[in-house]
């Protein structure tokens, strides 16, 4: 009896250790979703080592083409984090019932995301209501798609005359310089692209002034998050740590060469785009201008205007839930 209890003993104990070596081989990688051609301070300390260092485990990062795609990856678990998903597309996922939250403000920069006109067609804010009848490229429930929305309810077109076509920004900028549509909306790289062939109708200061905010945020499973509490809150320690090394420009040639490197860029065109990029601080960002109140409060505005234009089904009725500052305050008392 003392043999077959001793060997139930056994069986249970390696049962348990085959479950803890599964969950430990678990948390020895996770998934990262990012920006190519999107140049932030993060990426120096990616290209260092430095979150692996700090988080004691190895990092799979996996370049996305927009935000949206980085929902469907976080919904099958394929992603654990995703850095500088824009809150329109954060937004449609959370309001079909999806279970994200918002965990930092990544970047804001309502310059480096915006809406091109074709030259030919010589169509500027003067005559806007031109537009009617035009055939867009726009990547459907993201940031991009939002202020395009804002821009034509600002300038009376009515959206439904227009011919939009769900388009990547990489899509969107080469099919405007192919003519084969009369405007691209989207960011970064592709936005550089794009105004080769074209122009704006309003400039980023004048989006800020009509309420079109564009900022980026890490986003997380909330599952996971609640799993991984500590792992957050170091994540996105080195991420702020980034942040303040870049504030000082007297880094910035240490910096820039990792950063241009790793988002796929020349020096020149990653200097370029993060001049229009401003990254907060974490007090900053727990202050209510953003995640203390501003950002849940933009975020129900987002989904009543996707709402209004038939994107989504419904809005919540608040996105309070959507935002956990708790890693962030955390990374103060470290």
């Amino acid at each position: 009896m003392k043999a077959k209890i001793r060997n139930n003993i056994v069986a249970a104990l390696s049962a348990s250790v085959a479950v803890l070596s599964a969950a430990q081989a678990s948390a020895e990688e996770i998934t990262v979703a990012y920006f190519l051609e999107w140049p932030m301070p993060f990426e120096y300390a990616k290209q260092m080592g430095t979150y692996e260092e700090a988080l004691g485990v190895d990092i799979n990062w996996v370049s996305f083409e927009s935000g949206v795609k980085m929902s469907a990856a976080m919904a099958s678990g394929d992603v654990h984090l995703s850095v500088s998903q824009g809150v329109p597309p954060f937004v449609v996922a959370t309001s079909a019932g999806q279970d994200l939250q918002i965990l930092d403000v990544a970047v804001s920069y309502a310059d480096n995301d915006n809406c091109v006109v074709r030259s030919e067609l010589e169509i500027d804010k003067s005559n806007a209501g031109e537009l009617a009848g035009k055939k867009v490229a726009v990547p459907l429930g993201t940031a991009a798609h939002y202020g395009f929305l804002k821009q034509m309810s600002h300038f009376g077109v009515d959206v439904a005359s227009m011919d939009v076509v769900d388009m990547d920004p990489p899509d969107g900028a080469a099919a405007i310089a192919q003519g084969a549509v009369d405007m691209f909306c989207g960011w970064g790289g592709s936005l550089r692209r794009a105004l080769e062939h074209g122009n704006v109708l309003i400039t980023g200061a004048e989006k800020t002034e009509l309420g079109i905010l564009v900022f980026d945020v890490t986003s997380g499973p909330a599952d996971w998050v609640a799993e991984n509490g500590d792992m957050v809150t170091k994540f996105l320690a080195v991420t702020a740590d980034a942040n303040a090394m870049w504030a000082d420009p007297a880094n910035h040639a240490e910096m820039l060469p990792l950063i241009a490197k790793d988002a796929g860029m020349d020096e020149a065109a990653t200097m370029e785009t993060m001049a229009t990029f401003s990254f907060p601080t974490v007090e900053e960002q727990l202050s209510a201008t953003w995640l203390g109140g501003s950002a849940q409060e933009f975020m129900k505005g987002v989904a009543d205007v996707f709402v209004e234009a038939g994107s989504i089904d419904s809005a919540l009725d608040t996105y309070e839930n959507a935002v956990n500052t708790g890693p962030l305050a955390a990374v103060g008392g470290m």
